[in-house]
């Protein structure tokens, strides 16, 4: 049994479902969209600030906090990362970002796994919290 049909087997419902038009090349870490059914949750946009509002140094070390702080959240709301179905993502510095590609993939699967919602990501020119280099807004849908 998959376990695809294992989940719904135990849960009764689908979780997220990846939608790729037929023909198109498959994404590399994300999905062109995605589908489930559930309970619509949402967050705020994240920085990579800790509890005590520090911020680390560094592009991969602050995206590395603030999907820890995504999974927090998610978390708090009765999610996981596992019910992602979009992610926003903000940078300060695309360049930077494409440049560190392979760390911030790294911390992308220790911190959220090999699941890869629907997702954008765009150079902005400051962020509210003027340490903050990444910001990420999230959609989580929860399986009824």
């Amino acid at each position: 049994m998959s376990i695809e049909a294992l989940k719904q087997a135990v849960t009764g419902s689908e979780g997220p479902t990846a939608v790729h038009p037929p023909g198109w090349p498959q994404p590399r870490g994300y999905a062109n969209g995605m589908k489930a059914r559930g309970t619509f949750f949402v967050t705020g946009g994240l920085v990579g600030w800790d509890v005590e509002g520090r911020f680390p140094e560094g592009l991969v070390a602050q995206t590395r906090q603030t999907l820890e702080n995504v999974v927090a959240v998610l978390k708090a709301g009765g999610a996981g990362p596992e019910h992602l179905v979009r992610m926003t993502w903000y940078v300060t510095n695309i360049e930077t970002y494409r440049n560190s590609l392979p760390a911030i993939g790294a911390a992308y699967r220790a911190t959220i796994g090999r699941h890869f919602p629907a997702m954008a990501l765009v150079q902005v020119v400051s962020l509210v919290e003027r340490a903050a280099l990444v910001e990420i807004e999230a959609t989580a849908v929860i399986p009824d």
